[in-house]
């Protein structure tokens, strides 16, 4: 007697709470087995670019934010760099030492998000607290800042809005010293645990090739043994001026796996504490903001610039026509780019290691739709 069996279709989302967010994936299945997925996106599509050509260059600030709410002073980073480069707008050295502290602050409170979420969808749910634990500080600090914990409309075209308070970075010091125990307090508690070690080891394994023709960047690129980094390779801001290692996946990881790039993102947030602690030691004295009352109309022309943002390259490609608003705005987002990938590398893997792969990948909805 032979056994016969035969395919289903299966909705993972969207709503399905390992997605983060409202995302959907199409899977084909035979049993527990996926044969094919297609990831169905657009339910978070808000369409940002074109409204960034309804308003002015200053009001758009606020909805790069809403790119990816993980990381919104990146975003705010990565918009003021290229119209500020559109429009040669020079900017203080202090603001960009603010600038570069705050970001590196984002990116270690985005990638604790990352890991402590990627822990609670294998099953570990007390990591992810002590994830939020660590977050919070951080949260606190960019609240006395700027008076927002989430989306910041911090960044100014040449500068930031407001100058740190009193005693600021002696409390952000204070932190990095909490901080960096409390990461290996976090290895010893799930990074290094048995269980959660061989629920991640070889599985959806990306290959340096494939990494490359997928587009992947950040940690996901990093994690398949490609040593690139904008912060390095196109450096910008005050990068240049700052001693740090681009991450590659540890030795006791296989190259592109989930668990290596889980550790990717563990490394990257020592290396975000050696960068703010120097920008600490080194800030200038000088202004915050150089602002200018004039009507901001950058001269025709059109500029892309990247930069290093937790999820990877940040792109924003600007058109002028000389106006008070962009002609043409495009966003190139990690998520977006992340996405491709998936459809390749779900056939042959569990239906619980879907969930798996796409936790490694930190995958945010807002950044995918736009």
């Amino acid at each position: 007697m032979s056994f016969v069996t035969e395919e289903m279709i299966l909705n993972m989302g969207p709503h399905h709470p390992s997605t983060h967010g409202v995302l959907r994936f199409i899977l084909r299945t035979d049993g527990e087995v996926i044969y094919g997925c297609r990831p169905d996106v657009g339910f978070l599509h808000r369409g940002l670019e074109k409204i960034a050509e309804k308003v002015s260059y200053p009001q758009f600030m606020p909805y790069t934010d809403r790119i990816d709410y993980l990381a919104a002073m990146n975003c705010n980073f990565g918009y003021a760099l290229g119209v500020e480069r559109l429009a040669g707008i020079e900017v203080p050295a202090r603001a960009e030492y603010i600038r570069v502290l705050v970001v590196e602050l984002n990116r270690i409170i985005s990638h604790l998000i990352s890991v402590g979420t990627f822990a609670l969808d294998m099953g570990a749910v007390t990591p992810f607290t002590h994830a939020l634990r660590e977050r919070e500080w951080v949260n606190d600090l960019l609240e006395e800042l700027c008076g927002a914990r989430l989306t910041y409309n911090y960044m100014r075209f040449g500068g930031v809005s407001f100058d740190m308070p009193t005693g600021f970075l002696e409390r952000v010091g204070n932190f990095l010293d909490y901080f960096e125990p409390r990461l290996d307090q976090f290895n010893r508690l799930i990074s290094n645990n048995k269980i959660f070690k061989e629920r991640l080891s070889g599985v959806a394994v990306i290959s340096r090739e494939d990494a490359l023709d997928y587009g992947l960047v950040g940690p996901n690129l990093r994690a398949s043994g490609v040593d690139w980094d904008l912060r390095r390779d196109e450096p910008y801001s005050i990068y240049p001026e700052l001693k740090f290692e681009v991450v590659k996946p540890p030795s006791h990881t296989e190259l592109g796996d989930c668990y290596s790039r889980y550790w990717v993102r563990i490394l990257e947030m020592v290396e975000s504490t050696r960068i703010v602690r120097q920008c600490v030691s080194k800030m200038p004295n000088d202004s915050y903001w150089n602002r200018s009352k004039k009507k901001l109309k950058p001269p025709p022309g059109e500029i892309y610039v990247r930069t290093e943002a937790p999820r990877g390259e940040l792109g924003f490609y600007l058109i002028s026509r000389g106006e008070d608003r962009p002609y043409r705005l495009k966003i190139r987002t990690g998520s977006f780019s992340a996405m491709s990938i998936v459809e390749k590398i779900a056939p042959g893997l569990m239906v619980s290691d879907l969930v798996t792969l796409i936790a490694s990948l930190d995958l945010i909805a807002p950044e995918i739709d736009r």
